[in-house]
């Protein structure tokens, strides 16, 4: 019977120190702040930047360029660019995973720029198509941006139109019917945007007719037309408004798409052949003056064979298409900030970018 109430008292002494200890971690369990709820789906607040899948980078046009704007769809249907979230809603800024600021659109107290912090994986990329002669020098830019986006080789995302490999060897080029020998489409101020293009031009009309259109009128709204009409001449000026290394934009472009041989006036010979065979097109610099680059226009007009050489290039490379019209004239460019953000996740500081840009 002792032997009995012994084990029984130790029996209970074992009970009450266990229910101690539940009544301890419940006490315990209740004081600890309650599980945080997952954070609200991206996706919910994202549909009105784009309703596509919602794992994709948003990227924020913070200023439109030049206030030409454009549907955003636009990426996807012409340059079959679907990679990111484009919108130039704002209220996204504090979201983005980056900001496209256009230089040119900047105040100069930076006033417009957003004031909010933001995180540290979002990117500002600098937007500027415009050579150094033409490009505004802003104070207290430089620092702020991750990511340069410009005509420039060597920036982050570069906006040159480049040939492409060609897909289909077997597709033979036909040569379109040439009306005109020489043509030149150009804004009517052409005189002060591009002064040695314009001395240039006023040399060879001493000794040959150049055909010039103005290229704000209203036949070349449309597409069709102004490639229609660059392929009615067998040679175009490709002149660039000022001279610096790698500025060769659309004006190059256009002619190897059209079926004509440009003429280019920019930076040297070598340059252009970074960006296209050297075959494909006449550099000014290859002749001591006007007068003669005239005369070996004149013999290729009358010597078929060595000017189809000139489109040697087209069994292997296609040239892409430029929009002509203006409300796209930067989509190009957005377009590929879009299909950057959306395959890399570099991330740094541009410290100067004048610098840079004068290099």
């Amino acid at each position: 019977m002792a032997s009995f109430f012994f084990i029984s008292r130790a029996s209970v002494t074992v009970i009450l120190i266990l229910a101690g200890i539940v009544v301890l971690v419940l006490m315990y369990s209740k004081s600890l702040p309650p599980p945080k709820c997952p954070p609200t789906p991206f996706h919910s607040k994202t549909k009105k930047a784009n309703s596509s899948s919602t794992d994709k980078p948003v990227l924020l046009l913070w200023f439109w360029p030049e206030n030409k704007k454009f549907d955003l769809k636009v990426c996807k249907r012409l340059f079959k660019i679907d990679s990111c979230h484009l919108t130039d809603d704002r209220s996204f800024y504090s979201r983005a995973h980056g900001v496209l600021v256009f230089h040119k659109a900047i105040h100069d107290d930076l006033s417009n720029l957003p004031t909010s912090a933001r995180t540290r994986s979002q990117t500002w990329i600098w937007f500027n198509t415009e050579s150094p002669t033409n490009t505004r020098r802003i104070e207290g830019i430089q620092g702020l941006f991750n990511l340069t986006m410009s005509y420039r080789k060597d920036a982050d995302i570069n906006v040159e139109w480049k040939l492409t490999l060609k897909k289909d060897k077997d597709e033979d080029f036909v040569l379109p019917k040439k009306e005109r020998l020489l043509c030149w489409i150009v804004d009517n101020d052409i005189q002060t945007k591009s002064l040695e293009g314009y001395k240039y031009y006023k040399e060879l009309i001493k000794h040959t007719t150049v055909d010039v259109f103005n290229s704000s009128s209203a036949k070349f709204s449309n597409g069709e037309n102004y490639f229609l009409t660059i392929s009615t001449c067998k040679f175009y000026l490709s002149f660039e408004n000022s001279i610096h290394k790698d500025y060769i934009t659309e004006t190059f472009n256009a002619p190897l798409v059209a079926g004509s041989v440009p003429i280019v006036l920019g930076p040297p010979r070598n340059n252009y052949e970074d960006f296209a065979p050297g075959t494909s097109f006449i550099h000014v610099n290859d002749f001591p003056d006007a007068a003669k680059l005239v005369e070996f226009l004149l013999k290729l007009e009358k010597d078929n064979k060595a000017y189809m050489r000139y489109f040697d290039w087209r069994q292997f490379y296609t040239a892409r298409r430029n929009p002509v019209q203006e409300n796209l004239r930067f989509a190009h460019a957005i377009c590929q900030a879009c299909h950057y953000l959306g395959m890399n996740k570099i991330y740094r500081v541009v410290p100067d970018l004048y610098k840079w840009l004068l290099l």
